[in-house]
């Protein structure tokens, strides 16, 4: 029986600031290992672990992901959408910065919500959240201006990307609870987008020319390891499990703490340059995510 969803308390939001911390990371993660892997082959490999982790996982807990009940079809378009998805991020940071991409990412939670006002009935939103939506578009025409500006455009085709794989992650939320994947699990819905990007992706790390598995170096395989097993994998299904107890609104909120970490840990880590400009482009990013995930 699953508890009664309750207010966000300190173990709950402890968890969200690691997972949003993980979830930060990754980017950095995916650039110190490009000179070992090829970008689009570390999503490939990323989703091929997660997946095969997750099919255990299911099996051990008694889940069942291939019964016929009707999610087929939304279930592999989901997983398309996801693929491609991780395709423009990984391969969008071979011209970007990790810092930026994770802020044109995470431009998906105000994408989503103007989506599914227009498509889902009782998704409407009201004026806070279209306050979040004009934050976070604010935020992107911002950070668009700052590539230029302090570099000729150097980056704007990995911004670009970040902002193609934004909209592929918020029309595969919207095609999830347009459709019948709304009503199934989310060990399975999650099943669909890894197992089928599983497949995909290691066919456009081919298509797109890339090296692949240049070395498998430890600190390489180690990458690889935390972006399938604790990424895709465990902080999925924590992110789930928090979902399951917590008020989903509240939790969503602190979403906003992931470009965030983004930005501290490319700055930190990676040497990338923080422009007053572009901190304040994160900003209001950061802030659009929280107020679009408010509600009345």
């Amino acid at each position: 029986m699953i508890p009664d969803r309750r207010p966000l308390d300190a173990a709950a939001f402890a968890a969200m600031v690691l997972l949003t911390a993980l979830w930060g990371f990754q980017q950095v993660a995916i650039k110190v290992t490009a000179p070992d892997v090829s970008l689009v082959m570390q999503a490939a490999i990323r989703s091929i672990l997660a997946a095969a982790l997750l099919l255990a996982w299911a099996k051990a807990r008694g889940i069942a992901l291939f019964e016929r009940d009707g999610t087929l079809a939304p279930g592999i378009a989901a997983g398309l959408l996801f693929g491609a998805e991780f395709v423009f991020i990984y391969a969008g940071l071979e011209y970007t910065n990790a810092s930026r991409m994770i802020v044109f990412v995470y431009l998906a939670p105000p994408l989503t919500a103007l989506g599914l006002h227009f498509l889902v009935r009782g998704e409407r939103l009201v004026p806070g959240q279209w306050a979040g939506v004009l934050l976070a578009f604010a935020g992107l025409a911002l950070a668009f201006s700052e590539g230029f500006s302090s570099g000729a455009g150097a980056t704007f085709l990995g911004d670009l990307f970040g902002v193609i794989a934004a909209l592929l992650w918020a029309a595969t939320t919207v095609l999830i609870r347009a459709t019948r994947l709304a009503r199934t699990t989310a060990t399975k819905t999650l099943f669909y987008q890894l197992a089928v990007s599983a497949v995909m992706l290691p066919v456009a790390s081919v298509l797109l020319g890339e090296r692949g598995v240049v070395a498998l170096t430890p600190l390489a395989a180690a990458s690889l390891a935390y972006q399938g097993a604790m990424v895709a994998f465990a902080s999925y299904l924590a992110w789930f499990w928090l979902l399951t107890r917590y008020y989903a609104a509240r939790l969503s909120v602190l979403s906003f703490l992931a470009p965030m970490f983004g930005v501290v840990f490319g700055v930190a880590f990676l040497g990338e340059p923080l422009t007053p400009l572009f901190a304040l482009a994160a900003a209001l990013v950061g802030a659009g995510i929280a107020l679009v995930n408010l509600r009345r």
